[in-house]
């Protein structure tokens, strides 16, 4: 047989094989369609009781951490009410009760011990009450185990890789079985799965999960497993759709957007996406979350700034400001490398707005090292930060690493950190004062029903007085008076 001919046998056999682990990483049609069928089953079930007695058995989900986990959630909520549950107002209220957990800091998993066990008496006097736990921290065995030994009134327990399989897992908690599964390895995406969002304009889109990162201080690798993207034509179908039902905002999601579909195309990026998704008619704005400062690229500043609807807000994660502590963190960028990024984005987008992460206290960390986290908040002028105190995470690098410094000069430091930005915060927002914005309305705001609250194209929240029925519109808003975390306005006539 020629050389040739071996060769070209030998790229067919390679080519084939990266189709199939392309194809693998989609859910197949069988499970997709198994699951819609038990959906369809517990639907007949509730419809028929609701007939008989008209009553309709209520769900809730309360859900910790990021966004993907708020966008899982209504993954979850979509197949409730597929199922024939309404969703519930509150835990009270509720027939089955979920807590979407997030791993990434220890209070939150100390929130979900505690609700589960004020839930212990409550499903002692209703045997019939479903609870449930998932997401991040469920992902990690011990979690898991502790559950299953301690929380005896627990119904089910499963991971991020099992949300497609909520379907199966449910009908056997109904058929009186407890359910507890947590899978080791990352499942695969699925598509068409019912979704209950929150009413327009704004939603969650997510492009891609997992990380192939492995930050020492991050659990994230080990409880969202490696970065799958969904394929480009199932992203912008969705945005399509979302469109077509009134939403005027859509926010793309994934723990690395930067890294949206490199494991499944060799020319086509996030700002490809990004330049796709632009086109979909009745989306007005695109945002994306997270990225990572060691993969933006100059195509996608470039893109950003040429594409209208793409927001010109940043969120730019730097964790320190000190090289040596970027290095020990695993980031893969120094603190001039990200300096540079900065200026490159200020460049092309003059009125930018940023925004980022810092992490105060990590293994090793020195006084004099956090100073150059300080430095860079001076230079950088981020609009917001969210910042926190380290926590360790057990089953990274990170977790094992002894501190230097003391819990009071950790506080004293985030304290420090708090003040700088508080100060750098109100400054940004008292040079807005007088000027006008396009703002999109969300509604009402939370503590005054008076008062209609939105967001300027930057991200900025403003405060303003309205009628309710403006919610999902554009308004003009003249920024009147300042906070500093947001902004106070009144309608331009």
């Amino acid at each position: 047989m020629p050389v040739t001919k071996i060769k070209q046998n030998t790229k067919e056999r390679s080519f084939s094989k990266e189709m199939a682990d392309k194809k693998s990483r989609i859910l197949d049609p069988e499970t997709v369609s198994k699951q819609a069928q038990i959906i369809k089953d517990i639907r007949i079930i509730n419809e028929k009781r609701f007939s008989e007695d008209g009553t309709r058995k209520k769900a809730f989900i309360e859900t910790y951490g990021c966004q993907q986990n708020v966008s899982d959630s209504e993954i979850l909520m979509g197949m409730l009410e597929e199922m024939g549950y309404q969703k519930a107002i509150s835990k009270e209220d509720a027939d089955v009760i979920i807590f979407n957990t997030c791993a990434v800091r220890e209070n939150a998993e100390l929130k979900v011990f505690g609700n589960l066990g004020a839930l212990k008496h409550r499903k002692a006097k209703n045997p019939d009450l479903i609870i449930g736990v998932c997401g991040c921290m469920m992902q990690q065995k011990a979690n898991a185990d502790e559950i299953k030994k301690k929380y005896k009134h627990i119904d089910m327990v499963f991971g991020t890789h099992s949300l497609y399989y909520f379907p199966s897992l449910f009908k056997e908690v109904l058929d009186d079985k407890r359910v507890i599964d947590v899978k080791e390895t990352e499942g695969a995406i699925a598509e068409g799965y019912p979704v209950k969002r929150s009413e327009p304009p704004l939603a969650w889109v997510s492009v891609m999960y997992g990380c192939n990162n492995f930050c020492s201080y991050c659990i994230v690798p080990y409880v969202r497993g490696r970065e799958r993207s969904r394929t480009k034509e199932a992203v912008i179908k969705e945005v399509q759709t979302l469109a077509k039902e009134g939403y005027k905002e859509i926010t793309l999601l994934g723990q690395n957007v930067n890294s949206y579909g490199k494991d499944l195309y060799d020319d086509y990026s996030f700002a490809d996406l990004l330049t796709d998704v632009c086109k979909t008619e009745g989306i007005e704005r695109v945002r994306f979350m997270t990225s990572h400062p060691k993969d933006i690229s100059d195509k996608l500043i470039e893109t950003m700034a040429r594409e209208e609807k793409i927001c010109k807000q940043l969120h730019l994660p730097v964790q320190s400001g000190n090289s040596r502590v970027l290095e020990s963190m695993n980031r893969k960028y120094t603190k001039e490398e990200y300096l540079e990024k900065i200026q490159k984005v200020k460049k092309a987008m003059p009125n930018i707005t940023l925004t980022t992460d810092i992490i105060v206290g990590f293994p090793g960390e020195t006084k004099e090292e956090f100073e150059d986290t300080l430095d860079v908040l001076r230079k950088v002028r981020y609009d917001t930060i969210f910042s926190f105190i380290y926590s360790k995470r057990p089953g990274t690098p990170a977790s094992l690493w002894d501190d230097v410094l003391t819990d009071e000069e950790k506080k004293e430091c985030f304290n420090r950190l708090l003040e700088v930005q508080d100060e750098i915060s109100l400054e940004k927002n008292k040079a807005l004062l007088g000027k006008t914005f396009k703002v999109l309305t969300e509604g009402e705001s939370k503590t005054d029903s008076s008062v209609l609250t939105g967001r300027t194209e930057g991200g900025k929240i403003v405060n303003f007085k309205g009628d309710s029925s403006l919610k999902g519109s554009f308004v003009n808003v003249k920024i009147t008076d300042v906070r500093t975390w947001s902004l106070i306005g009144e309608i331009e006539k």
